[in-house]
């Protein structure tokens, strides 16, 4: 190791901690040297007993580290380093260094929790929290507390607050490299993007900007392979001398050394965030920052994970710039104003806060425990999400892990697809590749049948359908078709593609709506859509394999189609009959069915003519809690008796109490009530009279009576429809009552309306006694006149009531 580098001048700190500690947290800026410089300090020091194993989260970088430090020693890869990726593996019995990617990590701690051989395990890049490092960290630290208390553990980053990290690890020494970065200037937008332009026609212009400005290598930073196509489209031709690079994580090996590589004249790397960190790119002196980052999102609500562009965190435009200060003084084009610096996170969210656990869910299971030491614990509901798709693939059940649970942790795929490849067989490896990639077929329909029939012969596709195949993507899905033949049982269960993706989103198979518009139910609850005049547009069934996420209706991007007795065949357990009792509001009736259904989905739906009476009636008083209680008048004034009388312990009788406890009075009264025009037309009154007990309605009788009984025994219905209850009467018939009426607990002065002998309002009054004393002898003047023939005495309190009129003559 002849050339010096930052990290240089920490080594002697590293070493002294990982010697007294056993662990340690550093700190070393970009560019330091910390990837390729810590691991073979650590083996030439002697301090490692056995293999010191790197976990790097690319396996770009995992390759290029490896290489690195081979070159170092003066070795070919796979003799002193190694690496181990996902379908590669460059090791050997001498190998002391083993870099390896993350699902590499895990399942050596899974497969032998003790580590038998190795010594060290360094987090490179640990800032980036990436799901599998979090939980590499956890599982490191529950075994270096319960079984190798010698084992080393170094978290390695560029960015992280290491406090935190040093916490979580028992208060571990931390090693700072200060670094010996060039200066880098920073050259904001002077003003906000032209919102007219394109990203990749703005981003574009400030390139040649920069390539005009400036000397030196250029470093472009955009989200994705998209962006970088079309930026290059964009280049290519406007910079005579230079070589435009793209390198992104899709990329065969090949394509991705040469844009690492030197290049004759000037070169510009268009890259992903991938060159952030780890990667060194010789003669990069100008970093063009495009802002934006692309994150895999979990929707818990809607189980459909989606890709999202957002903005750069400043721990990420902190990375990007230190990019161009490496080799020399650089410069760094950020494509955002400073004053929109302060409106950027200050870090990306850790993975475990977005993306889908249901890998880290089973991994969980397969440890037996989730008492795991993680720097950020895993959301609970989304935790609650995983599991519950867990054991609908049957790698969990009441007991925990499944031994077919136990096989899927062992393949290196989403638990849905390693449940489709180890049920169906090998015929289902080239769609499982598919479904694990991105799409090979850009703007096709979204039949999954074209991708189907591109990976198994491409040019025959190619001869009778119009949308180009992106081949570096078919090969690699055809290569890992291939690879998952290898791994899938050899019996082939001879599934179609819709059981395969059915077994892969038993929560997504799709029930067509009615209607014209392609829309169908999923039978997780979800609903999707597609655009009209698709291949799949009129299908009944589908299963759909990608969506754009959205959790109100999503769109769909691939699906499979799928018939009825498919289903049944890979499903047979899973079609319920229900009976269920309704009040359909659309219909306003009682609606009884029986149905088949599939998750959420009703296969079949008939009507239920032996419905138990008791449930129609249940439905019905549904019906009766949406349109409202019908108020007959004889109800009306039931009620209003029952609530003047109420005292202690007595029912109320509002609505909205009468509605909630309507099963005790109301329920016996709906037999036979079916219909909205029923329940309108239903009298209370009887129902209303089962809510007091006799007692009760004893003393209603005697404090609100439905009657007054004057003094001739006449019995006179008491008006309760208003806010004060009345009588109508013959003034006559009150003669001699020197007691006004009362009605209810307050007693209550009834409202008397006193009648002429022609039956017309002569006076109104809540005071009788006082009436006599005070209007009666002005009343007594207008009626003598009027109805001569009638008794107007000038003393009524004395007089005997009467509607009889005085004999003619008299």
């Amino acid at each position: 190791m002849t050339d010096a580098l930052p990290i240089d001048d920490a080594l002697p700190a590293l070493r002294d901690a990982l010697r007294k500690a056993g662990q340690a947290v550093l700190q070393a800026p970009p560019g330091a040297g910390k990837t390729t410089r810590v691991p073979l300090d650590l083996l030439a020091g002697g301090l490692v007993t056995g293999r010191i194993v790197m976990l790097e989260p690319r396996r770009l970088a995992a390759r290029a580290a490896a290489e690195r430090m081979a070159e170092t020693l003066g070795e070919a890869v796979g003799e002193t380093v190694g690496y181990r990726i996902r379908g590669e593996a460059k090791t050997s019995t001498r190998t002391r260094i083993e870099v390896v990617t993350e699902g590499i990590l895990t399942r050596m701690i899974q497969s032998d929790p003790e580590l038998p051989g190795v010594g060290c395990l360094i987090f490179d890049e640990f800032h980036e929290r990436s799901l599998n490092a979090d939980l590499g960290l956890a599982l490191a630290l529950e075994i270096r507390a319960a079984l190798r208390p010698d084992l080393m553990l170094l978290p390695m980053s560029a960015t992280l607050d290491a406090a935190p990290v040093a916490r979580l690890m028992g208060d571990a020494p931390i090693v700072t490299s200060e670094g010996r970065a060039f200066p880098v200037e920073t050259r904001w937008l002077p003003r906000p993007p032209d919102a007219s332009l394109r990203y990749d026609a703005a981003m574009a212009g400030l390139v040649r900007q920069a390539a005009e400005e400036t000397t030196g290598g250029i470093l472009v930073f955009l989200p994705g392979e998209g962006e970088i196509r079309r930026l290059q489209s964009a280049l290519e031709g406007r910079l005579p001398g230079t070589a435009i690079r793209p390198l992104f994580g899709a990329m065969d090996f090949a394509a991705q050394r040469a844009a690492l590589g030197p290049a004759e004249g000037r070169k510009i790397v268009l890259a992903t965030s991938i060159a952030e960190t780890s990667l060194t790119i010789p003669d990069i002196r100008v970093v063009v920052d495009g802002g934006r980052a692309r994150r895999s999102r979990f929707d818990p609500g809607s189980g459909m994970a989606r890709l999202v562009t957002e903005r750069v965190s400043r721990a990420e435009a902190t990375q990007r710039r230190g990019r161009a200060g490496r080799v020399a003084e650089g410069i760094c084009y950020r494509f955002w104003t400073k004053g929109e610096e302060g409106a950027l996170p200050a870090f990306a969210p850790p993975e475990i806060e977005t993306a889908d656990l249901t890998g880290l869910a089973l991994e969980l299971a397969l440890w037996g425990s989730d008492a795991l030491p993680f720097l950020t614990p895993p959301n609970p509901a989304a935790l609650a999400e995983a599991r519950s798709l867990l054991t609908d693939l049957g790698a969990l059940d009441a007991t925990g892990i499944t031994a077919h649970g136990r096989a899927l942790a062992g393949l290196p795929l989403h638990p849905r697809l390693g449940h489709m490849l180890l049920t169906a067989g090998p015929s289902a490896a080239p769609l499982a590749a598919l479904m694990a990639e991105r799409d090979p077929i850009r703007d096709a329909p979204p039949d999954m049948a074209l991708r189907l029939m591109a990976v198994a012969d491409p040019k025959g596709y190619e001869a009778r359908h119009p949308w180009p195949l992106h081949r570096p993507t078919l090969e690699r899905i055809r290569d890992e078709a291939r690879r998952l033949t290898r791994l899938a049982p050899r019996a082939d269960a001879g599934l179609s593609p819709g059981q395969m993706a059915a077994l892969a989103y038993p929560d997504r198979i799709g029930l067509r709506r009615a209607g014209d518009a392609p829309r169908w139910l999923l039978s997780g609850g979800k609903g999707a859509a597609m655009a009209p005049g698709q291949p799949l547009s009129g299908a009944r069934l589908i299963v759909v394999t990608d969506t754009d996420g959205d959790a109100r209706e999503a769109q769909i991007r691939q699906a499979v189609a799928l018939t009825e007795s498919e289903l049944r065949a890979v499903y047979p357990d899973r079609f319920r009959w229900r009976e269920g009792v309704e009040w359909s509001r659309r219909d306003g009736r009682v609606r009884a069915r029986r149905q088949e259904t599939f998750g959420a989905l009703v296969m079949d739906d008939r009507a239920w003519p032996e419905a138990p009476p008791e449930a129609l009636a249940r439905a019905a008083l549904d019906g009766m809690r949406q349109i409202g209680l019908p108020w007959t008048n004889a109800a009306h004034r039931l009620r209003a008796r029952i609530a003047l009388a109420r005292g202690d312990g007595w029912p109320e009788v509002s609505d909205e109490a009468l509605l909630s406890c309507a099963e005790d009075w109301l329920l016996p009264h709906l037999e036979g009530v079916r219909t909205e025009a029923d329940l309108r037309a239903l009298d209370l009154a009887p129902a209303l009279a089962r809510l007091l007990n006799w007692d009760q309605t004893r003393e209603m009788d005697r404090l609100a009576p439905a009657h007054y009984e004057t003094p001739l025994g006449r019995r006179i219905p008491i008006d309760y429809d208003d806010e004060t209850p009345g009588i109508e009467l013959r003034l006559q018939e009150m003669f001699g009552v020197t007691t006004h009426p009362t009605v209810g607990q307050r007693r209550l002065p009834l409202r008397i309306t006193l009648l002429s002998p022609a039956q017309r309002p002569v006076q109104v009054t809540m005071d009788l006694p006082r009436f006599w004393a005070t209007s009666y002898a002005d009343v007594r003047k207008d009626m003598r006149g009027q109805y001569p023939r009638h008794p107007w005495p000038e003393d009524p309190t004395q007089a005997d009531p009467t509607l009889k009129a005085k004999p003619r003559g008299t």
